[in-house]
């Protein structure tokens, strides 16, 4: 759904223009979540979670573009590094919307419709300038990756990386043997790090070429990665303050590669370049769990960070 998203969301963006859009997106989003909650029916799930990731595609690539007309060259890693600061925020609080819920009854589900219609009013009420209104929405990976060949390979490095930490994480920490609430530590502290890392991230980026601040989170994250597989930390703390030091390196990497593409893109270009990224994230995103759970088998529970510190490598 979300791959799907990043094709045909440019054309409603198009369409209907970004205030519109965003809003057919996010009422979209909420009424699948209430749907979600009302048919217990494990395959009417299955598509309703596919047109979840369509929604979600459509209107992150509103957000980021908009976000990237507003923005200049000089302040646009600072712009994003709030962005994903905000959004790994966001991220925690559903996490503790979660484990404070019934998992037994609709009331997420609910909740999950009330901030989707929650994010409608910022947009309805706002007096700022609309984006300019676009011509052209067709993805073009290959303009994508000439525009910014850095940009267009990290995206998808990247979700190899987040998606085989965001898949098997959790996996991994049963597996080393640590207690569920430690897991449930390791698992939120790692998105902690990153979040407190993505302002001064974004603004060293701002200060020099965006492609050195890139190598040398990629770098810090293969480290902290390669350190864990090396020297397997059984215990808790361990496990947990090396992650956290990983989180800081890895989730400061999505920001800088969007912002660094968007320095050499026309505004007009600002949707497809949005949309492409997500794309190539998407993949990565896919092929990464993969990776990260043949290595796991294959050898041992920290095969995972093998299959991350390859991709940050690459990267």
């Amino acid at each position: 759904g979300f791959v799907t998203g990043c094709f045909f969301a440019p054309r409603i963006v198009r369409r209907a223009g970004h205030v519109r859009a965003f809003g057919a997106f996010a009422a979209s989003g909420a009424i699948v979540a209430l749907l979600t909650g009302l048919i217990i029916d494990e395959y009417v799930w299955i598509l309703l979670r596919a047109f979840t990731g369509f929604t979600m595609a459509g209107a992150f690539m509103v957000i980021e573009s908009w976000l990237n007309e507003k923005a200049t060259n000089e302040n646009r890693g600072t712009v994003f590094g709030l962005y994903m600061m905000v959004t790994y925020a966001s991220i925690m609080g559903g996490q503790m919307i979660v484990a404070g819920g019934d998992v037994k009854s609709a009331s997420l589900f609910m909740i999950t419709g009330i901030l989707f219609c929650l994010s409608l009013i910022p947009t309805a009420v706002s007096t700022a300038s609309h984006p300019k209104p676009l011509q052209d929405v067709s993805l073009d990976v290959r303009g994508l990756y000439a525009n910014s060949p850095v940009s267009a390979v990290a995206c998808v490095l990247i979700g190899i990386a987040n998606g085989a930490w965001g898949t098997l994480g959790a996996v991994y920490g049963a597996r080393i043997g640590i207690s569920t609430a430690e897991i449930a530590l390791m698992m939120s502290l790692v998105v902690v790090a990153g979040a407190a890392m993505q302002l001064p991230a974004g603004r060293l980026s701002d200060k020099t070429d965006r492609r050195f601040v890139l190598a040398g989170a990629a770098f810090g994250g293969a480290f902290f990665a390669l350190m864990i597989f090396l020297f397997e930390p059984r215990s808790g703390v361990f496990v947990i303050v090396f992650t956290a030091a990983y989180g800081a390196f890895a989730y400061t990497l999505y920001s800088i590669a969007v912002a660094h593409a968007n320095d050499h893109a026309r505004s007009e270009d600002f949707v497809k370049v949005s949309g492409g990224l997500l794309l190539l994230y998407g993949f990565g995103t896919m092929i990464g769990p993969l990776l990260a759970a043949a290595l796991m088998g294959w050898m041992r529970p920290e095969g995972l960070f093998l299959a991350t510190a390859f991709a940050h490598l690459c990267l």
